[in-house]
């Protein structure tokens, strides 16, 4: 069975996320084991007393160790993906998954990522918004009229009907009100602590590409799309080129998912925590079943959910 593995973003966390899979699974302890990074991985994951898994440096390494574990402990059951991808900071699994580095680099690097981007808005006032009911040509002309006052992109295509746009603030309330105007059903501002996926990220994205310059990156062993592409990587760029363009630029993932869906999958399994890309998936390629799994007791319950998927899917 052909299983493309999905691999939530931030924004999906919340505490106590593995915690019960860290008590249960060996292989899934040891990457909160190997890695290093400069905080408590469990303590912040698992309890989170002081509220810091909110706090970009913490989430994404956080986010990234959940991710890996997971992955690890799939394996052990021989749960494997054909293909990959994820949203945003969810790329960094993806690319584990696909053998390109090991557990233990993905969390650092992670956690390298969190604290760049946090650097990165630093004394940037600005904002996201998520818009809802309205096509891409349309909000594309609002940023493009509202750029006049700052700084606003497209930042994120979920799937249809679902975009978000980020920048500095006027600029993102401008094009907001625009949207609105221009038939959008709903404009929703986001709790994010910075313009992620716009072009003011690219100080962060200068500090990735001087982390990476002294990093070795493996050949994917599976297809991975790319946020930045929608794509696979058929032009065989650098994978480093690729994670620099995408912490700051516009994260395709609607159009992700549909090259997923013309790779031959069966089915697509989100790796959680959370439920987010399920959604995006059922709305973007309905064809292609979509399981989850975040807890101990989902992982024990895959293995049959995929065998009666396979009868029912006859393969």
């Amino acid at each position: 069975m052909k299983l493309g593995f999905l691999y939530a973003g931030q924004g999906s966390q919340h505490p106590g996320m593995g915690a019960d899979l860290y008590e249960e699974y060996p292989a899934f302890r040891q990457v909160y084991h190997e890695s290093e990074v400069a905080f408590d991985l469990c303590h912040v994951s698992f309890q989170d007393p002081e509220g810091l898994l909110n706090q970009t440096r913490y989430t994404q390494p956080c986010m990234v160790a959940f991710a890996a574990g997971l992955t690890a402990v799939l394996r052990e059951l021989g749960i494997v993906p054909a293909a990959a991808a994820g949203l945003s900071l969810g790329e960094y699994s993806a690319l584990h998954a696909a053998g390109v580095f090991d557990a233990k680099t993905a969390v650092e690097l992670a956690a390298f990522r969190g604290s760049a981007m946090e650097r990165a808005a630093a004394g940037v006032e600005s904002a996201m918004m998520a818009v809802l009911g309205l096509d891409r040509d349309a909000l594309s002309a609002a940023c493009r009229q509202a750029s006049e006052v700052g700084t606003v992109v497209i930042a994120n295509y979920n799937c249809p009907g679902q975009l978000v746009i980020g920048g500095e603030k006027a600029a993102v309330e401008l094009a907001a009100d625009l949207a609105k105007r221009a038939g959008a059903r709903r404009c929703l501002p986001l709790k994010v602590s910075g313009p992620f996926h716009t072009p003011l990220m690219a100080p962060a994205g200068a500090e990735l590409a001087d982390r990476f310059a002294a990093m070795t990156f493996h050949e994917p062993r599976i297809p991975v799309v790319f946020n930045c592409l929608g794509d696979v990587n058929a032009a065989q760029e650098p994978i480093p080129e690729l994670l620099v363009r995408q912490v700051q630029s516009s994260v395709y993932m609607e159009d992700s998912l549909r090259s997923l869906a013309r790779l031959g999958l069966d089915a697509l399994v989100e790796i959680g925590p959370g439920k987010v890309l399920s959604g995006f998936a059922r709305k973007t390629v309905p064809e292609l079943p979509v399981l989850t799994v975040e807890t101990a007791e989902e992982v024990k319950k895959l293995p049959e959910l995929l065998r009666q998927l396979e009868k029912e899917l006859h393969l």
